[in-house]
């Protein structure tokens, strides 16, 4: 089992988001309403954990195990993820739920899912542009990555939720100010 290893940006990731999007559409027909690549592997120049991340906005999270089927018969396994420390979210899957392939570490693809118009589509879309347009930001933001890889050896759910959650102030400041400064969706 491997750790969280993060590596130099690679060229192809757009092309293999773009393979992997076209076989989400076909699995999830009209229900995917929006396929969007997001994470580090969409940022030019970031290095990032070989993994790439694709958000898919549905009208409904529910029924979530129609999602979870569809998205199963294209190899994706549903990971339900801890309850964040937000009194109004009763279940994580209930905001942002999360799929895999394969089903065990290391993944290549993380699916997010959400509704459309919510916060947490919108969220990733404007955090991923803002890195694109300042590399400033994204210069900072690959230092805090490679610290948090060094200390969270991602062998488990809870190591790489920490891992994650490590980022968290960055990420919510930079969506700030991405909102600030004009960026939508």
């Amino acid at each position: 089992m491997s750790g969280i290893t993060l590596v130099d940006y690679d060229p192809a990731w757009p092309l293999e988001f773009q393979r992997e999007s076209d076989r989400i559409q076909r699995a999830m027909g009209t229900s995917a309403l929006r396929i969007e690549h997001v994470g580090s592997t969409a940022v030019p120049g970031l290095r990032a954990k070989p993994v790439i991340d694709i958000q898919v906005s549905v009208a409904s999270l529910k029924p979530l195990n129609a999602h979870t089927r569809r998205l199963g018969t294209i190899g994706y396994t549903f990971i339900p993820l801890p309850v964040p420390d937000d009194p109004a979210i009763e279940h994580a899957d209930d905001v942002y739920p999360f799929y895999q392939k394969p089903s065990t570490w290391p993944a290549t693809h993380h699916v997010h899912l959400c509704a459309e118009g919510s916060v947490q589509e919108k969220n990733h879309i404007v955090f991923r542009d803002f890195l694109k347009d300042h590399p400033d930001q994204l210069a900072v933001y690959q230092s805090l990555k490679a610290q948090l890889a060094a200390e969270h050896d991602g062998r488990t759910l809870a190591s790489r939720e920490r891992y994650s959650l490590g980022k968290t102030d960055f990420v919510t400041a930079t969506i700030s100010r991405a909102l600030a400064a004009g960026y939508d969706i």
